[in-house]
């Protein structure tokens, strides 16, 4: 599907197969106010509230502090310590490697120390702050998505689903998941309603928040090219978008190169934090060293992960969407980095949820209810137990 020519799929489309995408027939058209906005925030509000008190029981029964657990655990404590410091910080583990905080990108640790700066909190806080607005912005960004994809009710199941995600805790907490899915969900949307320049702008901003910003680039580079190949034109806004882009990605590398007066410093730092890329020989090995039920279990669960990816490509996914999603995954999967921590890492990848979330559209709206606030209560439970835990998210 042309980004330019992308029409709405709540009108009926006699060239769909019966696996590609096909809202529900009540499905109300994308043009015009969305009536059902406010039930996809509030049902993804929910999501996150009930994962809050499912945390502040379990940490009223343990004697731990849950508060301190969201603003103040692993990378939080790394980009408050940018926030009020700035760059510069290193530590030596007792192996000899060394994990700098050049690894973390600047964004989102600007904004905490402008909100600080602004507000009456500290920086921990203002992270939070940042990342539970963002974490609405994000859902609506999801919502606007999956409504011009396949129709309203699924855009606000598809916003749902991402608040009930396995690691949907770190929603909750002082990270760039939910910064950088804000700005990726919207940057697809300008791309498929044809706004390249501002799809370029959001994605150069998602450059400076993750690195993961590289499946997003890759996204509007490829539509930008079957686009023109399909058109057989080329468009000023196009090129514009294309070449904004990856200037946040790359401002931020040069930034470390020079800094360090290395051109692959940044690489260099990303790999003494064993963020390499191996093409997946690290997972491979991490899974072989499973006993045999828990490697069975993980294979189980990476085959689920390749039907997801199938269905997407089945359901005729807008391209940019597909690109994205697929090459979140791919990055996720081919890296050498700790594997607890690579559902997070997909967790951007919401075009993943979308053949589910179309699934549950036919469901009685009772059904659908049941559905999601189920996974809302697995997902708190499990967001509880590994934040009062000793594992990374």
């Amino acid at each position: 599907m042309s980004p330019d020519r992308s029409r709405s799929s709540d009108a009926p489309d006699k060239r769909r197969t019966p696996d590609s995408i096909a809202p529900a027939p009540t499905s109300a058209p994308t043009s015009g106010p969305a009536p059902t906005l406010p039930l996809a925030l509030g049902g993804y509000a929910a999501t996150r509230v009930i994962g809050l008190a499912i945390l502040a029981l379990a940490a009223v029964a343990t004697g731990k502090d849950g508060l301190h657990r969201l603003r103040g655990r692993w990378d939080s404590v790394w980009y408050v310590r940018i926030a009020e410091n700035g760059y510069g910080h290193q530590v030596t583990l007792p192996d000899g490697s060394v994990h700098s905080d050049l690894a973390f990108f600047p964004l989102f640790p600007a904004l905490e120390r402008g909100l600080s700066a602004v507000l009456p909190v500290d920086a921990a806080t203002a992270g939070l702050l940042v990342s539970w607005t963002a974490s609405l912005a994000a859902a609506w960004g999801i919502y606007a998505v999956g409504t011009h994809v396949a129709g309203h009710r699924a855009g606000v199941v598809l916003a749902v689903l991402w608040g009930v995600y396995p690691t949907a805790f770190v929603q909750s907490m002082a990270y760039t998941e939910t910064l950088f899915t804000a700005l990726a969900a919207w940057s697809i949307l300008a791309v498929l309603r044809g706004r390249w320049i501002l799809a370029g702008a959001l994605c150069a901003f998602a450059g400076l928040t993750r690195p993961t910003a590289a499946a997003l680039i890759a996204a509007l580079g490829i539509t930008a090219v079957v686009t023109v190949v399909r058109e057989r034109k080329l468009s000023v806004r196009m090129v514009t978008g294309v070449l904004l882009a990856p200037l946040g990605w790359l401002a931020y590398v040069v930034y470390v190169g020079v800094r360090e007066s290395s051109p692959t410093a940044y690489f260099d730092v990303q790999a003494a934090w064993g963020n390499s890329i191996d093409g997946g020989v690290a997972l491979a090995r991490f899974i072989w060293g499973l006993p045999p039920l828990a490697a069975l279990g993980l294979v189980a669960a990476l085959g689920l992960l390749g039907w997801l990816v199938a269905l997407c490509v089945r359901q005729k996914q807008p391209l940019p969407l597909l690109v994205y999603t697929i090459a979140v995954v791919v990055i996720s999967l081919i890296g050498a980095a700790y594997f607890g921590s690579r559902p997070r890492l997909m967790m951007p990848a919401f075009g993943l949820l979308l053949p589910p979330a179309v699934a549950l559209v036919r469901l009685r709206p009772r059904n659908q209810v049941l559905v999601l606030t189920g996974l809302a209560l697995a997902s708190g439970a499990y967001g509880a137990f590994t934040l009062l835990g000793s594992g990374p998210p």
